[in-house]
């Protein structure tokens, strides 16, 4: 896939058990649950203690379509509307949802009963505003536009007396043009978030002076940087909607393993968040590498696990697992004469909390605390959390790749989709959070703007600031200026 980890960023395991609720832990074998009846009287339709667990495409598509009596439960509309992509595009869904309405619509007519017309005419408009609210840009495809009018129009045919159903048509379209609109918008926003320019840094022995600025010179205060990135993290957040998260998913195939990699980099909110991590790692790696003096480097350092501290205890776990990870980089993990005068027991604690083992038990613990106080949280700042995205997206990606789409019996594992929309479900809730810090934008645009070094400068600075220690360290430093110098 093509989120991939930095130099240190560890692979997430395919072990679920640690992040799935006890009621999605244990396998549900064909056959086991109830079988139920979809809204037309279909027994196609598999529960379990009262939920929905499998049932064929056909089955759960009618499902979703309200009848006189009946309208779907709005979990399971944001579900299957999320989950239905990965079988067929929205505006084939939408397509055959028309068709379903169509053929309701006409044997209401054939029996005469206006009232109980008007009120199948509401539920389904309801239920296209569902769509429109949760998945928007589900509709700037054409053919899913063309889709709905076909569908309102054939709505309001029934309605020309009072026109309600036809005011509420109106008022969703005006609802869904603005949220496109919207989106047109952030499109022109996200330019600002493409990567910042790569400085090629120091070519041997000369290296910025001292009195150039850098990120102290613009904060120094580990709790309003912290403040800053989390306003940032938001801010970008706010781009990602649920669909983007499912392409993960719908681009598979499992008989073909992988076979939508180029295909995922579409998904340019998806991409630009995952750079915006790769960024800050290198930002902070430039900074350390780039200071002169030992001393100052030293301060660098500790200024920066201050700051992942503070992103901690805000619940900003992607800033601060970025800055881990950037600390963690080779060229600055190799200053051993600066680490050596580090005070390492805050930092040493932050890795604890990061350490990968046991599917990283302890950041999934105190992803959890910081979700309990979200959930009872009286101010926005308790509110607050961002998780590491990219141990997110593996989550959802394995979750996807170790549970099959469809059971045995041709159905679809209705049950799989539930967790996974659950979990992208919790996602959206903690990126609808507002930010409560004062926004800086001095500081922002440093940390969005200021120029990071290449990897090959990165090493270039590293071996001034601290010569090779060793052959392998020797050769590297040789090949190096070799290159570099002939380059000149």
């Amino acid at each position: 896939m093509f989120l991939e980890p930095q130099e240190t960023m560890p692979q997430t395991s395919v072990v679920f058990s640690s992040i799935l609720r006890p009621s999605c832990s244990a396998e549900v074998q064909p056959g086991m649950g109830e079988r139920g009846v979809g809204a037309d009287g279909s027994g196609d339709l598999i529960f379990q203690d009262g939920r929905l667990i499998s049932g064929s495409l056909e089955a759960l598509m009618e499902h979703l379509v309200p009848t006189v009596d009946y309208y779907p439960d709005r979990t399971y509309i944001f579900t299957f509307l999320l989950s239905s992509r990965v079988f067929v595009p929205p505006h084939d869904l939408l397509a055959r949802v028309g068709h379903i309405c169509l053929e309701q619509r006409q044997q209401l007519e054939a029996g005469s009963e206006k009232a109980k017309l008007k009120s199948f005419s509401a539920k389904i408009v309801q239920l296209l505003k569902e769509w429109t609210e949760a998945f928007p840009y589900d509709f700037q495809d054409e053919k899913a536009m063309a889709e709905l009018k076909a569908i309102t129009h054939r709505v309001t045919q029934c309605d020309e007396e009072s026109g309600t159903v036809k005011k509420a048509i109106g008022q969703m379209m005006q609802g869904l043009l603005l949220s496109l609109a919207a989106r047109g918008q952030l499109q022109e926003l996200r330019e600002k978030f493409r990567t910042p320019a790569v400085d090629k840094g120091p070519i041997l022995k000369a290296k910025p002076p001292a009195t150039q600025k850098d990120i102290l010179g613009i904060c120094c205060d580990p709790l309003v940087l912290a403040q800053q990135l989390t306003h940032i993290e938001l801010e970008r957040l706010s781009s990602i909607h649920p669909e983007d998260l499912m392409q993960i998913i719908s681009h598979m195939d499992s008989r073909d393993k992988h076979r939508c990699r180029g295909d995922l980099t579409k998904t340019y909110s998806l991409e630009a968040y995952d750079n915006w991590f790769n960024c800050l790692s290198m930002l902070v790696a430039t900074e350390v590498c780039r200071v002169v003096k030992k001393k100052h480097r030293t301060r660098m350092l500790e200024f920066f696990i201050d700051v992942a501290r503070e992103c901690f205890n805000i619940g900003n776990f992607n800033s601060m697992m970025a800055i881990i990870s950037g600390m963690n980089l080779s060229p600055v993990a190799r200053l051993k004469k600066t680490w050596s005068k580090v005070k390492t027991a805050k930092f040493d604690v932050l890795e604890h909390h990061m350490d990968p083992s046991s599917n990283f038990c302890n950041y999934r613990t105190a992803l959890q605390g910081a979700t309990q106080r979200s959930q009872t949280a009286n101010s926005s700042r308790e509110k607050i959390v961002i998780p590491v995205f990219n141990l997110f997206i593996k989550d959802i990606y394995f979750l996807h790749k170790i549970h099959t789409n469809h059971l045995p019996n041709g159905h679809v594992n209705f049950k799989k989709f539930w967790e996974i929309s659950r979990q992208i479900h919790e996602f959206m809730t903690w990126t609808q959070v507002e930010c409560p810090f004062e926004k800086d934008k001095k500081i922002q645009s440093y940390l969005l703007t200021a120029p990071i070094y290449s990897e090959e400068a990165l090493f270039i600075a590293s071996f001034e600031s601290e010569g090779p220690e060793n052959h392998m360290e020797k050769d590297s430093w040789k090949n190096l200026r070799t290159t570099v110098l002939n380059r000149a």
